[in-house]
């Protein structure tokens, strides 16, 4: 991935973070792929970023789906916001799935939509910080994250939940992930990570050898953000294999 200082400088993305709270256009819903969701306050608003929409083609979400909803094994999301991907999951014919978020006004927001598109039956929201809201046993076919990768200092002291959604300090949260994701998965599972050049590759690597995983690039896509002038951030999706 290239590296792109600006892109990557963790104190930009803190103010994307306070801007998408306090923006005028801030709407209460919003529409994606082909659907209108709900969007609370103090969460994080796909509408100002094109990670959401990236992730739904990355896992397949975006293609058509057949009437009788074959099944396609249990998903587990860590960090769902607004809950648009584990929906939608769940609408393509995932199940059981389950939306995790340490924000609980993003669980709120995540079970708000599943009760808008149907689909109570097959979507459970969770408060946790990544897998603390889940039961010791549960396993999934898919673990998915679209992470916060942009590194910020290892001391940073968040000032609110919302800015979770946009830094992770020290890549705490990504150590933790990597360690723990592939023991959340079902024999034959996958445990996948949506990361992008505004992040730190080098060091995730790093993080990855030391805690003897292997990262797989599935698939990568380059994607112009237009707030950040001519610069374009490549998108990938990661599986996270055990090599220990």
């Amino acid at each position: 991935m290239p590296h792109t200082p600006q892109v990557q400088d963790y104190r930009r993305s803190l103010e994307r973070s306070r801007q998408s709270l306090g923006r005028a256009d801030r709407p209460a819903v919003f529409s994606l792929a082909g659907r209108q969701w709900d969007l609370l306050d103090e969460v994080f608003a796909p509408v100002y970023s094109p990670s959401t929409g990236v992730a739904l083609d990355f896992l397949g979400l975006t293609e058509p789906v057949g009437g009788d909803r074959s099944h396609r094994g249990s998903f587990l999301e860590i960090g769902c916001g607004t809950g648009v991907i584990a929906v939608t999951a769940a609408l393509a014919g995932h199940g059981p799935v389950v939306a995790s978020d340490i924000n609980p006004r993003a669980v709120r927001n995540a079970a708000g939509n599943a009760r808008r598109h149907g689909m109570t039956d097959r979507v459970r929201t969770v408060h946790g910080d990544l897998f603390s809201g889940l039961g010791d046993d549960e396993r999934f076919d898919t673990v998915f994250w679209s992470s916060n990768y942009v590194l910020g200092p290892d001391h940073y002291e968040y000032r609110s939940v919302h800015e979770r959604a946009y830094v992770d300090a020290g890549y705490r949260s990504h150590r933790r992930y990597l360690e723990q994701a592939p023991h959340r998965t079902t024999p034959g599972g996958r445990a996948l990570l949506h990361f992008s050049s505004r992040g730190d590759r080098r060091l995730l690597a790093g993080i990855a050898e030391q805690t003897g995983r292997e990262l797989r690039v599935l698939s990568s896509c380059q994607v112009r953000e237009g707030e950040y002038g001519n610069d374009v951030v490549e998108h990938q999706l990661l599986q996270i294999v055990p090599t220990t």
